[in-house]
């Protein structure tokens, strides 16, 4: 319930969620003085804008700074602009869709201007009416579909006025790049234009410098240099081949081209070898270092021949290497001036083509049109301050739901789920409530661990749409024994879209006080279990070991005489074993003797004890964590800056995970295992042992509680016994053997 508390300032009122106060945003006047509420009172100081459940258009309109945090400052800007532009501050809390025109202040300039430009949009949307909502202002391309300029400084074909200009920014926009108009057409920025005739004068430049003396075989001096590269490796093992016949004519065989490679491929279709025969030194290596062009690779000819015609060397009969050098470094100057080229995005237009549009020098009626349309670029800007008013008219009240109260997280029916929650997850007959999404469970789990929840890390696909998150679940009910790494379930976002769930990671800790109860004795039984196995698991792999050698013995190990049969050893493990139980039985006998001594009342304290001996220490943990659980380390591991503890105490846990329930119904099941036998009996046979023992205690016990156990009996008068005879007591003084 929401109280009041006045301070030195406005009065506030508070209201308690989750066991923590905390102030109660209730109407408009509320929202008008955040700017007064001390931050140390805020819930939370800074959230982030993306991963939310929440319009996050709306979050970057209040992110001033963008940098993708949502701080006190920049919600208390926003309030104060919300209550400044509207008349009634109380429309905040109502959350509309559509603002009236007539709820707009138009007093003050701010909203002068809005009003203003909110008819701007229906206007250019076509619509008669008295109000303006998000669907209206969020379509921006229809809101400037028709306008030649708006303010964005992105010019189209349609703010030009001739076809000539039109095709220069058509132009532009192929060459120098595009931007997007705010009526959604391509259209260019006065960096594209700059960059585009930059790029025509630079290319111009270039192709001038082009001189003889860097063209030294003219138009065609690219196309000899392709053809020089081309045979450039091959010319120069050759020259290197020579030059070893003349260090050592012994190296001849080594360096030539074998007889017997050829012999291999002889039997061949040769045309098909030619990758075979290129693989041959381009020509025979001598002595003399000359490259005869009429002895040339077959393979490497044609490439030889074509290198000779562009470079001027035929007619001549070979090369030798300072004549193949000279002729390599008459390109340098011409591929030092293809390293210096600029303007290559006009490159392929020609330099005739650049010529001309240098000359028509269209760049100065370009930037006009730019500079036209940001001359609105106030107004448009107007116009999307209007999309703003409509968003935070709509979206604001609930994020301060979220970021100062926690209202939303706490309603009782969860109807309004918080902004964090990013829907349910159906797991092991429950429905978790409580789930976010994370984006590295290796680093939420280190902070989120410190909430003293019970957490599911899972990874979510959705067949249907093919998306994909990273979820926690927080578990506050029900049993842990199903839950491990592995196990799957169904999670539901909060559009009904199913994935496929399954556990990668749990962070443990105390679920309940129940649970917490039989833990020890959980615990004890799976130390039990765990030592069975491990026992019948080792005796297993001893026996089949044993088989295994038995089989594999020698036979003279089968001849081996059988040990004799030692009955003074059996007995005395028998005698030992007998003791052992029968030490057993007498002490088990004195712990029923003491016990049935015990009064009725005294036996039921006896196990009350015991059982708070075993679980009572489990059951305090327990109830410690489970008040102080906290949803904050969650929320802060995902990037919030909780200023204040967000509790899930033991009532409200209940309410974030439901299990399920079955209707107590008997029902004939055709595969219900049967008892066996064995245990039949035993529960017959411990049914007698405890009955025996009821009938001990209560025929031992029946004074302690005010019963008799038998009926006085009347008193008997004493009777004289006769004296003996003569032959008794003679019988009676007779020695006795």
């Amino acid at each position: 319930m929401a109280k009041k508390k006045k301070n030195a300032g406005y009065d506030w009122s508070y209201c308690s969620f989750g066991g923590v106060v905390r102030v109660n945003v209730r109407n408009g006047e509320d929202i008008a003085h955040l700017g007064e509420l001390d931050k140390k009172l805020w819930t939370v100081l800074s959230c982030p804008t993306e991963g939310l459940e929440f319009p996050t258009e709306t979050l970057k309109m209040i992110d001033a700074d963008a940098d993708g945090k949502i701080r006190v400052d920049e919600v208390i800007a926003a309030a104060n602009w919300l209550c400044s532009v509207l008349k009634d501050k109380n429309l905040l809390i109502k959350g509309p869709d559509a603002v009236k025109l007539s709820d707009i202040n138009t007093d003050i300039p701010a909203g002068a201007e809005l009003h203003k430009s909110a008819l701007q949009i229906l206007s250019n949307l076509k619509l008669e009416k008295d109000e303006i909502s998000v669907a209206d202002t969020s379509d921006s391309v229809a809101i400037f579909a028709d306008t030649k300029f708006n303010g964005d400084g992105v010019i189209t074909a349609a703010s030009a006025e001739n076809a000539h200009l039109k095709d220069i920014i058509a132009l532009i926009a192929e060459k120098a790049g595009s931007a997007t108009d705010r009526s959604g057409v391509q259209g260019i920025t006065a960096e594209n234009i700059e960059a585009f005739y930059t790029a025509l004068a630079d290319y111009a430049a270039w192709q001038a410098a082009a001189t003889a003396d860097i063209c030294p075989f003219g138009a065609d001096t690219q196309a000899a240099l392709d053809a020089v590269n081309a045979l450039k490796d091959k010319v120069s093992d050759y020259f290197m081949r020579c030059k070893l016949i003349a260090f050592t004519e012994a190296a001849a065989p080594a360096v030539d081209v074998s007889a017997e490679k050829i012999s291999a491929i002889s039997d061949h279709d040769l045309s098909g070898e030619a990758e075979e025969i290129a693989s041959y030194p381009l020509a025979r290596p001598s002595k003399d270092g000359l490259l005869k062009f009429d002895a040339v690779n077959p393979a490497w000819k044609a490439r030889v021949d074509a290198m000779k015609a562009l470079t001027g060397l035929d007619g001549k009969e070979g090369i030798d290497e300072a004549e193949w050098n000279a002729l390599v470094g008459k390109f340098a100057p011409f591929t030092a001036w293809k390293d210096a080229k600029k303007g290559d995005i006009v490159e392929s237009l020609g330099i005739d083509e650049v010529k001309k549009l240098i000359a028509a020098d269209d760049k100065a009626a370009l930037l006009a049109l730019v500079d036209q349309d940001k001359a609105l670029e106030a107004e448009a800007n107007s116009i999307d301050e209007v999309n703003k008013l409509t968003h935070l008219v709509r979206d604001f009240y609930k994020l301060l739901k979220n970021y100062v109260i926690f209202s939303d997280f706490y309603s009782p029916d969860k109807n309004e789920m918080s902004v964090f929650e990013a829907g349910k997850l159906y797991i092991d007959q429950r429905c978790c409530r409580l789930c976010v999404r994370v984006e590295d469970m290796g680093k939420h789990a280190d902070m989120a661990g410190l909430s003293g929840m019970f957490l599911l890390y899972c990874a979510c696909t959705s067949k249907t749409t093919g998306k994909k998150m990273d979820i926690v679940a927080v578990m506050t009910d029900g049993s842990t024994r199903n839950l491990h790494p592995g196990t799957n379930g169904v999670f539901y976002d909060r559009d009904g879209v199913d994935y496929d769930a399954t556990i990668i990671r749990i962070v443990e800790n105390p679920i309940s006080i129940k649970q917490a109860f039989w833990s020890p004795y959980v615990k004890f039984w799976n130390w039990i279990t765990g030592l069975v196995n491990k026992s019948a698991a080792e005796k297993d792999a001893k026996a089949i070991e044993g088989l295994q050698n038995e089989a594999a013995a020698a036979p003279a190990d089968a001849a081996a005489k059988k040990q004799p049969f030692d009955i003074g050893k059996f007995a005395g493990i028998f005698a030992a074993v007998g003791m052992a139980i029968g030490l057993l039985g007498a002490a088990i006998a004195g712990i029923v003797a003491g016990i049935a001594k015990l009064p009725w009342w005294g036996i039921l304290l006896l196990i009350v004890g015991i059982m708070l001996l075993i679980s009572g220490p489990s059951c305090f943990i327990a109830w410690g964590k489970l008040r102080r659980r906290n949803l904050g380390p969650v929320l802060n591991a995902n990037g919030w800056a909780i200023n204040s503890n967000v509790i899930v105490n033991i009532p409200f846990g209940r309410t974030l995970t439901s299990v399920a329930k079955y209707p107590k119904l008997k029902l004939d099941d055709p595969y219900k295992p049967k008892a066996p036998l064995w245990w039949r009996i035993l529960r017959w046979v411990l049914l007698a042992a405890v009955v025996a023992f009821c009938a001990l205690f209560f025929t031992n016990n029946l004074k302690c509680i005010g019963l008799p156990l038998h009926k006085e009996k009347p008193a008997v008068e004493q009777v004289e016994e006769p004296a003996e005879t003569a032959d008794e007591a003679e019988v009676a003084e007779m020695p006795q053997e």
